[in-house]
């Protein structure tokens, strides 16, 4: 009972997870990783400077034991040649505190060097983990400058997908229906088409019946008129005739020959009478 229920919470813990990761957005993914990294790159900072701090006190501490030792082996030294001196003056009492206290500094000295060499020991040790550790720093910050590049490109890439991804959304719309919401663009094109084309049918059609004829000789006279119209203005204003109708006299003379012989005899006897 208990391995079915483990297996069936496995089962959807990985379902949720695999839900999430579908709709997660990248961006904010790769902000979290950014996030981790930096705080990773912060916790071995002060482990480093424990280390390195460590390092520090063990040598402070070293510096004090070897002063230490450099004051005790004066006071032996002393002590040594004070007993000396007393015995020398016969002065056997003072010969013999002065030699207790130079023991009790050579036994002091003893143990103070055996903590010196601890401490050397001590020393080079925690010096060893303070480069070491100085070392990690340092490859970790590299680790951070080249994820901070990456990150930028990522969040490029990432933009770049997201415009291309609208871009693809927009041509689709271009070439699939639109469902409930309206034809396509070659649903529209194909109606209005059609459309032009039943249009153009008609107007065929229009042309093609008496009723079309009608209307277009109904056209041709009213453009004439307006044509004899802007001529007889032309006229009153002293100019010629248009071009227009200029081209269709002289049409009409080459179709008829008479016409402009007619004309030519007209303009001799209006010469004569003009000279007579």
């Amino acid at each position: 009972m208990f391995e079915t229920i483990k297996k069936w919470f496995n089962y959807l813990f990985a379902s949720a997870n695999s839900a999430f990761e579908a709709n997660a957005d990248p961006k904010v993914q790769l902000e979290q990783a950014m996030a981790e990294a930096r705080h990773q790159h912060q916790t071995l900072r002060n482990q480093a400077a424990t280390v390195i701090a460590n390092q520090k006190q063990i040598e402070a501490k070293l510096n004090r034991k070897i002063d230490e030792v450099e004051k005790t082996t004066a006071s032996a030294r002393q002590a040594v040649l004070m007993a000396d001196k007393a015995a020398a003056e016969g002065d056997e009492a003072k010969a013999a505190d002065y030699t207790e206290a130079a023991q009790a500094f050579a036994t002091k000295l003893v143990a103070l060097e055996g903590e010196v060499d601890s401490l050397k020991q001590l020393s080079l040790d925690s010096a060893r983990a303070s480069d070491q550790a100085k070392a990690a720093v340092t490859e970790h910050g590299q680790k951070m400058q080249e994820r901070l590049a990456q990150q930028q490109k990522l969040l490029s890439k990432i933009d770049q997908a997201k415009m291309q991804e609208t871009v693809n959304d927009a041509m689709q719309t271009l070439t699939v229906t639109a469902g409930i919401e309206g034809p396509s663009f070659d649903e529209l094109e194909a109606k209005i088409e059609a459309r032009y084309a039943r249009a153009r049918g008609y107007q065929e059609l229009d042309a093609a019946s008496p009723e079309g004829r009608m209307l277009e000789v109904e056209r041709a006279a009213m453009a004439s008129q307006a044509t004899n119209k802007l001529d007889e203005i032309r006229a009153q204003l002293g100019m010629g005739a248009s071009d227009e109708k200029q081209l269709e006299a002289d049409k009409a003379k080459e179709l008829d020959p008479s016409a402009t012989a007619s004309e030519s005899v007209t303009e001799v006897i209006d010469v004569e009478e003009s000279e007579a």
